[in-house]
């Protein structure tokens, strides 16, 4: 597990608009933080180089691109060893359906966020790509009907963090 990094106001704040807005300017920025845009940008360097920011998405509206239909799919792999779960993974994340892989804990091993053009496809897909794999032991499949983005990530319990609304948190809210 990676260490933390000691985040200011300042860098809180930057990173809140960031994650709101990504193609934010190192002016804009600045101007609503109150520092130098030279400060900022070093602010955000500073960030990047230590690995609090991983990098830059850009967002995508699967039902736009003709996946219309998404789901978890919950997998068991038996027997759970490195060279079986290796090769797995590998497939997973070479898969266009494939939006998200993450390994659990629990009776489940795997949970895969697919988007598929519709229940044909995630038949296929459960069918050809996992059920098929000889480690693989069960697939449990869950539609998404709808999802929301949430707020932006902070540190825990960071008493001079401020909440998407402009106002600070403190331990006892």
């Amino acid at each position: 597990m990676t260490d933390s990094v000691a985040l200011d106001t300042v860098d809180l704040h930057i990173l809140r608009l960031l994650q709101n807005d990504a193609r934010t300017t190192y002016r804009e920025l600045a101007a609503e933080v109150g520092v130098a845009p030279s400060t900022c940008l070093d602010r955000v360097t500073r960030l990047r180089r230590t690995g609090v920011i991983l990098g830059h998405q850009l967002r995508l509206d699967p039902a736009r691109l003709g996946r219309g239909l998404e789901a978890l799919l919950s997998v068991q792999v038996r027997p759970h060893r490195r060279e079986l779960i290796g090769p797995f993974v590998d497939r997973i994340r070479t898969l266009p359906e494939s939006r998200a892989l993450f390994h659990l804990t629990g009776p489940d091993d795997y949970l895969v966020h697919v988007a598929v053009t519709g229940t044909a496809d995630l038949q296929r897909l459960v069918l050809d790509e996992f059920t098929s794999r000889r480690e693989v032991a069960r697939v449990e499949t869950r539609l998404i009907f709808q999802q929301w983005e949430c707020g932006p990530l902070l540190p825990p319990s960071s008493p001079t963090a401020e909440d998407g609304r402009g106002q600070a948190h403190t331990a006892d809210r």
